[in-house]
């Protein structure tokens, strides 16, 4: 008989049904050709009984007071919009429950901004966490205890996980298969439910350019899409203050206040993101390296392992659509 792992997933009134849905199909998925499942889902809240989604479905829970929490347990809390988690995090009986019993289950996680019900509890004082790229700002701002990576697909500090935005949960459920059946499960796992197949967790939530325009407004916007135009070349800040119109003192303070980046910083991630781009669609790495300003092949390979966390090569196998 299979010993089985309880997956416990804390929902309230207006959660994010796919933060529960796409982790729990993978866990689920896990049994594959197996005669019975490695983990059992149970979804638990406050009152227990009828939860209401954010999309309008009802899906059944049992309360916090009748979960014992044990070493094999991992509990998992989901987000919402600002309104349903702000009410969820009012909740006394929630807080204390995630302060104490929890603190027994083997893994605490949480999906998009469930990092925050995790941060209101202390969970994720000083330790690095996830959450949605709209929300890092305001979960750093809140909780200074907190390293918010603004990054990553997901975090792992000790036995806390935290994803950020809705599908990287699907990422995080992935990697926790890997840890507890293997690399072959979990590929398995993948290739039924049709996703990549492992995406690092310190991938990039999004483009460096989506995130510089949003965050840069108006005063950077022509800038950003310039130096987006011209990764092959070699840029200094003088290049980029004079698209702007700026002297280089005035233009590297403005440009990080703005986005939170160095202009040289906020260089090297544009060029990264964009060699991630054409990796995906199978350039060689030769090319993509001189395409994005990198002297030498393996200066760009360097580069991209200390940011991903993954080799170009691997991640071209991973990704690549045959496009060239």
């Amino acid at each position: 008989m299979v010993m089985r792992r309880r997956i416990l997933f804390i929902v309230y009134d207006q959660f994010e049904l796919l933060d529960m849905s796409g982790p729990a199909a993978v866990f689920s998925a896990s049994r594959l050709d197996a005669d019975e499942a490695r983990y059992e889902v149970i979804l638990t809240s406050v009152q227990g009984g009828p939860v209401r989604t954010s999309t309008g479905v009802e899906v059944s829970s049992r309360a916090l007071s009748t979960i014992r929490i044990s070493s094999r347990d991992t509990v998992l809390v989901v987000g919402a919009t600002r309104r349903p988690l702000q009410s969820a995090m009012n909740s006394l009986t929630l807080r204390h429950w995630l302060q104490g019993p929890v603190a027994r289950a083997g893994r605490v996680g949480s999906v998009c901004s469930g990092a925050f019900l995790l941060a209101g509890a202390g969970i994720l004082d000083g330790r690095r966490a996830a959450t949605h790229w709209a929300a890092c700002q305001e979960l750093a701002r809140t909780y200074p205890q907190i390293e918010v990576d603004p990054d990553a697909l997901y975090v792992t500090d000790g036995r806390v996980w935290t994803s950020a935005g809705v599908s990287t949960g699907i990422d995080m459920a992935l990697a926790m298969v890997e840890v507890d059946l293997g690399s072959r499960t979990m590929m398995r796992v993948a290739r039924r439910l049709v996703v990549y197949a492992l995406r690092p967790g310190n991938q990039s939530q999004f483009s460096s350019l989506l995130s510089a325009q949003s965050a840069g407004g108006d005063a950077f916007k022509d800038t950003i899409a310039w130096i987006d135009a011209h990764l092959d070349r070699a840029i200094k800040v003088s290049d980029m203050a004079a698209q702007a119109g700026m002297s280089e003192r005035t233009f590297y303070r403005k440009f990080t206040d703005a986005l939170g980046l160095s202009p040289h910083r906020y260089l090297g991630r544009a060029r990264l993101d964009r060699g991630r781009q054409l990796l995906e669609r199978g350039l060689a790495t030769k090319r993509i390296a001189a395409a994005v300003g990198y002297a030498s092949t393996a200066g760009f390979v360097a580069a991209f392992e200390a940011r991903f966390d993954v080799s170009p090569a691997l991640y071209k196998r991973m990704h690549a659509s045959g496009e060239n």
